[in-house]
């Protein structure tokens, strides 16, 4: 059974100071004594029921503001740099990580910034082709690597840019209205932006001619892609003061990693315009989460639907906490999200069996999976494949699988799970996040040994692989 005990005493001093209280005053509204505060704060004790409710009802906070999974992204990452051969001597507890990822976060995170920079110099220095000339940029992470930590480490979710996106979409009636009509006559009336499809010979998806006023979209892209591209230009002209105070604030080391994240918040800016929180939030709990049904009311795809409900996040109006990920075809994880406890490795591919890869031999289906990871949590996983081209016979076709799901303590709330067997323990199928980092003694699908176990090799003996784990 997993320890359900909660470790919060960051969180709780972190409120005691924003209301600047002694630790006595704040414990006194609580009524519980200054050394139990003192010692939760510390976490050498964890937080009651009777004390939970306490903080939310004399202090108006949403009880799933203290929720034990908000850390799990820093501890995922965290447990996956000191699983690595360099910290053998060294192999701390979960409760000690735990307390590390709540109590010393900043600490927590230059580890695994070290631990990034370490993995690319041996990385590039072992290959050997011609980059030790360059070693000062050996330990830097690249722009792609920056942007994709921020956003995961934000929770996915951009507070200020998704009440504007609201109530812009409020103002212009999305998604009563179709979006790209409305986002077409917003520009226009605005700011001055005519909006043409007309774009002979180009494979661009979208092209703003600032001087002429005029944004070209592609005509053979899907309405969807259109809609979230014209989305995108108000978030660039609307919002840019916003964006650039995110951007400062997030201290990226280069100047591309910052041009990067500048799109990346303007993308986010477009899926909350064309998916409003709050519109979308409903949509998905009368649907029961039909991501096809769901595309259709917002005129969106189902990569953007999937991708958008793993970012309600805001507090004290959650959705349900769901993951998300886009693979290539080579294993590669393009995106990644997750709001439940399912975290993806940063390293390696992801688990062989995962029904994601399963998706690229089923296109057009949404395929589903019971799935348990080993530290027993178990998951509804759904997967689908998606194609992204146009423009023709001889235009390239980038072909991605999309995973989405949730824990089955949410199950319920999905249409897909309607008729699985969630009581049946053994209809989940055992899977990892990487072979790196996964325990699993008897997977038949291991491509790699596990980093922390010792490997015992019988010349005499072949099972599934050529080793045991010791």
């Amino acid at each position: 059974m997993r320890n359900t005990k909660l470790f919060i005493g960051r969180k709780v001093r972190d409120l005691r100071e924003a209301n600047r209280l002694t630790q006595a005053a704040f414990a006194e509204r609580i009524g519980i004594s200054t050394s139990y505060l003192n010692q939760v704060e510390n976490n050498q004790r964890p937080v009651s029921a009777a004390v939970l409710l306490a903080l939310a009802e004399t202090f108006r906070i949403d009880i799933a503001d203290f929720s034990a999974g908000e850390g799990d992204r820093l501890l995922s990452a965290l447990s996956e740099a000191l699983s690595d051969p360099l910290f053998e001597t060294f192999r701390p507890s979960l409760q000690e990580l735990k307390l590390v990822a709540q109590n010393a976060p900043g600490f927590a995170h230059a580890l695994i910034a070290a631990h990034q920079a370490y993995r690319r110099n041996s990385e590039q220095l072992a290959s050997f082709d011609d980059t030790l000339g360059r070693s000062a940029a050996l330990a830097e992470p690249s722009p792609y690597e920056e942007v994709r930590d921020f956003f995961h480490f934000v929770d996915n979710y951009i507070h200020e840019l998704d009440m504007a996106a609201e109530a812009l979409a409020a103002a212009l009636d999305i998604p009563e209205r179709d979006p790209a009509s409305a986002l077409a006559e917003h520009l226009e009336r605005r700011h001055g932006v005519r909006t043409t499809h007309d774009m002979p010979g180009e494979s661009l998806l979208r092209r703003f001619d600032a001087e002429r006023r005029i944004l070209y979209l592609n005509p053979f892209s899907p309405a969807s892609t259109r809609s979230f591209q014209a989305a995108f230009q108000i978030g660039e002209m609307e919002m840019a003061a916003a964006i650039e105070a995110i951007v400062d604030n997030a201290g990226f080391r280069s100047v591309e990693a910052r041009e990067i994240c500048r799109i990346g918040l303007a993308n986010y800016f477009a899926g909350a315009l064309m998916m409003p929180y709050a519109a979308l939030q409903d949509t998905a709990h009368a649907l029961r989460h039909d991501l096809e049904l769901i595309a259709l009311r917002f005129g969106a795809s189902v990569e953007q639907v999937a991708h958008r409900l793993s970012t309600l996040q805001r507090p004290g109006a959650k959705g349900v906490p769901i993951f998300f990920a886009r693979i290539d075809r080579a294993g590669n994880i393009t995106k990644r999200h997750s709001a439940a406890k399912l975290q993806f490795a940063r390293f390696g591919a992801a688990c062989p069996l995962w029904n994601v890869h399963q998706a690229f031999e089923t296109p057009g289906r949404i395929i589903r999976q019971l799935a348990e990871t080993p530290d027993g949590v178990r998951y509804l996983c759904l997967a689908t494949e998606i194609a992204k081209g146009g423009g023709g016979f001889r235009a390239p076709q980038r072909r991605y699988a999309i995973a989405v799901g949730c824990e089955v303590a949410h199950a319920g709330d999905f249409v897909y799970a309607d008729d699985l067997d969630l009581a049946n323990r053994a209809a989940f199928d055992p899977i990892g996040i990487s072979c790196r980092i996964c325990e699993r003694p008897n997977c038949a699908q291991r491509a790699v040994p596990p980093l922390k176990r010792r490997l015992v090799v019988d010349r005499n003996r072949r099972g599934a692989v050529p080793y045991r784990l010791d």
